[in-house]
């Protein structure tokens, strides 16, 4: 990614929310979503890590993000693996244009992003998901991860937010 691409991608974020969060969060909230105050945010962000873009015709049309895990207890499943214990990775986020959603974008962005955790050395995966938003529980469960039973809510504009965390092990690219 470029610094050319942050206003595409923070568009497609943007975009991406007010479509799949629509009565998952509040409408207000979303409405009053910016890209250009998103694009501020996005640009100290991707200086550390960089996402996968994915473009079409010189136009951003989705990206994934993908970096060390966050979450202090993390490594689900870790018992599965052989000893030392893996590093885990996070997806931060994956977005695709909300008229290109089941065009095979998203598919793109996944493997791109698996590969680039394997690259990194992490053996297994793990991202975040809106329990409500079932199209993208889907998409992951037919990506390979699964529920591992932590749960966390947050607020956005008053309102408590639940997402539930998947995760799957990386096992060496096959071709």
């Amino acid at each position: 990614m470029t610094e050319a691409d942050v206003a595409g991608v923070s568009a497609v974020r943007v975009r991406g929310w007010q479509a799949a969060y629509r009565g998952l969060m509040p409408q207000a909230y979303l409405d009053a979503m910016s890209v250009t105050a998103d694009a501020e945010r996005r640009r100290s962000w991707f200086a550390r890590r960089p996402p996968e873009v994915a473009e079409a015709a010189g136009e951003v049309v989705g990206w994934a993000s993908v970096g060390p895990a966050r979450d202090p207890d993390i490594a689900p499943g870790a018992e599965e693996l052989p000893a030392p214990r893996p590093t885990a990775g996070e997806l931060f986020a994956l977005y695709v244009t909300p008229q290109l959603i089941g065009t095979g974008v998203g598919r793109a962005l996944m493997a791109a992003g698996t590969d680039r955790a394997r690259a990194k050395g992490f053996r297994a995966l793990y991202l975040w998901v809106v329990r409500g938003n079932t199209r993208a529980r889907r998409f992951y469960e037919r990506a390979g991860f699964v529920p591992d039973g932590a749960e966390e809510a947050y607020e956005v504009g008053g309102r408590s937010v639940p997402e539930v965390r998947y995760w799957r092990p990386l096992t060496a690219r096959t071709p």
